[in-house]
């Protein structure tokens, strides 16, 4: 429940949302009428956010009151301020049971629940949970959409890819005649040693008219 921005001018009824800050003033709307009018730094002004409510132990925060209230009543309108002060007193013990009788004015009392059902008419009570469960439906309402399209992006790649693997095939064609080429250039090289061969037989047939005519000296 966030109560920031909230407040609360001495001698105007109500409450009023602080929309501007000038130099000398400030713009407030009211949450009733939604009529908007300055406040000066003459005006006695309680933010909500800083109010607190004596108990016989620490104080206890208007915002951690309220939400017992809200609490109490599952979200919807409390007892009017307008009842009797007995029954206001009465509520507040059930909520609040050692809030501080003595320095607790009946004025305040009024004011307690008075403020309450202000802010949920304006729609200003929202449990911070509730709060976290609409922006996180609110964020995966905008991520939907991105999930299409990164679908789409993805589809465009692998049409893009497809005509390039069909130019990849001829190239693997054409790498068949050079491996040919190089096998017909080593057959020429297996000849070379039928040469040395008959150069050496030659070489022995010439060698043999010598080792005779020694033999006939």
């Amino acid at each position: 429940m966030n109560l920031t921005g909230i407040i609360a001018i001495s001698g105007k009824p109500g409450l009023y949302k602080v929309l501007a800050q000038g130099k000398n003033n400030i713009i407030v709307e009211s949450l009733e009428d939604k009529k908007r009018v300055p406040a000066y730094a003459s005006d006695r002004i309680s933010a909500l956010d800083d109010i607190s409510i004596y108990t016989y132990d620490e104080d206890k925060p208007l915002k951690e009151i309220f939400i017992s209230i809200f609490e109490k009543e599952k979200g919807k309108e409390t007892i009017s301020h307008k009842e009797d002060q007995n029954k206001l007193k009465a509520y507040l013990i059930e909520v609040l049971p050692n809030f501080d009788q003595e320095r607790v004015y009946a004025s305040d009392i009024k004011k307690i629940f008075q403020w309450y059902n202000l802010l949920l008419k304006a729609g200003a009570l929202v449990i911070e949970e509730e709060a976290k469960e609409s922006e996180e439906a609110d964020k995966k309402e905008k991520k939907a959409p991105a999930k299409k399209t990164a679908a789409k992006k993805e589809s465009d790649k692998d049409a893009a890819e497809e005509p390039v693997k069909e130019k990849k095939a001829p190239a693997k064609k054409a790498a068949a005649p050079k491996a040919a080429a190089k096998t017909t250039a080593k057959t020429p090289a297996a000849k070379a040693p039928v040469k040395a061969s008959a150069k050496t037989t030659s070489a022995k047939k010439v060698a043999a008219p010598k080792t005779g005519s020694s033999r006939g000296k």
